[in-house]
């Protein structure tokens, strides 16, 4: 935590050196704190025996990748430039660069420990979270054979399906709700490894329904399939939805506007996640000249 509170320090400092809110523009710098994780393994909770058998009546044995693929939706995606490093020409290769480096600190933190499900989440709205999660999942599936599970779980305010142009129903509420099953709600529109769950129809009590057996018993069907299971949920202040979420990944990357994020507020969402696998924290829109120059980018039709 003292690397992450450094970062943080470091971020208000700076504050005076950013772009204006206003202008919407910014370079991304993807920097993020990730400390040297020990090599306890995470535990989250597992199928029970009634969990197994239901899952069963719906495919034989596991859950197959090729299986699920012919199965699955696929709708026609239409990936918005803007809202994406690795089309949109306008921001050079610098951008894409800094998703790049996240994905290799990951991989690199993979090899000490488990780290197959990553929940993305900030401290209030408005911070570049799902920016984040949808440039990630593209960087990982950029490696050949590589596959990655993006869901969508803010169910109060989703934006995923914006961002790949994604049909946002049948997903995660329905499957949640017994409504459909886990080849009805998975989406596949690119033809890299990406898979996307969506959020699904508007539901009155999300909690109660990330917090079922359900919610778990998903997790643990599509975790052997993939490489990464990538976990997009609201921010950590407002609602409690990203607590119980950490209880069932391997990690959490807290996202941070730079310049713009209070810093009560940012060190107040870094305490939430402590003890539940804080991996590190990304600020997003740091104005930064390096050695391998300055890279702008307006995220700010995505930014959440």
């Amino acid at each position: 935590m003292s690397r992450i509170h450094e970062a943080l320090k470091k971020a208000a400092r700076e504050r005076s050196t950013q772009l204006s809110i206003g202008s919407g523009r910014g370079a991304v710098e993807i920097a993020a704190e990730i400390p040297r994780l020990g090599v306890n393994e995470p535990t989250f909770p597992r199928l029970s025996e009634q969990g197994r058998v239901a899952l069963a009546d719906t495919h034989d044995g596991p859950l197959q990748f090729e299986a699920l693929v012919k199965r699955c939706a696929h709708p026609t995606w239409r990936l918005n430039a803007l809202s994406s490093v690795f089309q949109n020409a306008s921001t050079g290769n610098g951008a894409a660069e800094r998703f790049r480096t996240l994905r290799s600190r990951l991989f690199q933190s993979a090899t000490t420990r488990t780290l197959r499900r990553v929940l993305i989440t900030s401290s209030i709205a408005a911070e570049g979270k799902t920016f984040v999660a949808s440039n990630l999942a593209q960087s990982i599936v950029q490696q050949p054979e590589r596959r990655v599970l993006l869901i969508d779980a803010d169910l109060r305010a989703p934006r995923l399906h914006l961002a790949f142009g994604a049909p946002r129903f049948p997903g995660l509420t329905d499957y949640l709700r017994g409504d459909a099953d886990e080849y009805n709600v998975i989406q596949k529109g690119m033809e890299e490894n990406l898979c996307l769950i969506a959020a699904g129809n508007p539901v009155s009590k999300p909690s109660e329904l990330l917090l079922s057996e359900r919610m778990r018993n998903l997790l643990d069907l599509v975790t052997p399939i993939f490489d990464w299971i990538i976990i997009d949920s609201p921010p950590a202040l407002p609602v409690h939805d990203p607590s119980i979420l950490a209880g069932l990944t391997d990690g959490v990357l807290l996202v941070l506007r730079a310049g713009v994020t209070p810093m009560a507020a940012a060190e107040k969402a870094a305490a939430e996640f402590k003890h539940k696998n804080l991996l590190g924290v990304i600020f997003n829109q740091v104005k930064k000249s390096d050695s391998y120059g300055e890279y702008e980018y307006n995220n700010r039709p995505e930014a959440t």
